[in-house]
């Protein structure tokens, strides 16, 4: 089982990098395409579009999450690997608790070595942890008709 949720983790990433890199939602004709070249076996690709699916639907509050654990850099600066797999994980993190943080967190990383850069496993673990300790940011409160 760890392996298909492994490579469903990595198609998952691979599709949001794609549409990341088009500046489209990773959906539609755009997808099927994906699909098309994807080797992952049907178990994985199901744990895929559910992942990909829960980061495009929270994905505002993801990023914002992520942003917050982020010191001296921006979303858009990162690495599109890397910003790809900080918002897939913390969707796990933040929006899927029947995996456990480190689980998550180790996936993470790993996935992080094989796809990204030399330092990118020791970036993605410092800035999921801060995202597992701080959680989703605060509802911004109602103001007050007056």
């Amino acid at each position: 089982m760890g392996n298909i949720r492994r490579r469903g983790r990595e198609a998952a990433l691979q599709l949001l990098f794609a549409s990341d890199i088009e500046n489209q939602l990773a959906e539609g004709q755009n997808r099927d395409t994906f699909w098309e070249l994807c080797t992952t076996k049907p178990e994985g690709r199901k744990f895929a579009e559910e992942l990909v699916d829960g980061v495009l639907l929270h994905l505002p509050q993801i990023d914002q999450a992520v942003a917050r654990c982020l010191e001296n850099f921006e979303m858009s600066r990162l690495s599109a690997v890397d910003r790809n797999l900080l918002r897939l994980a913390s969707y796990e993190l933040l929006f899927a608790p029947d995996v456990p943080a480190p689980v998550v967190i180790n996936e993470a990383i790993e996935i992080a070595k094989a796809f990204g850069t030399p330092d990118s496993g020791r970036f993605v673990n410092g800035v999921l942890d801060q995202v597992r300790k701080n959680g989703l940011p605060p509802e911004p409160a109602e103001q007050p008709d007056r």
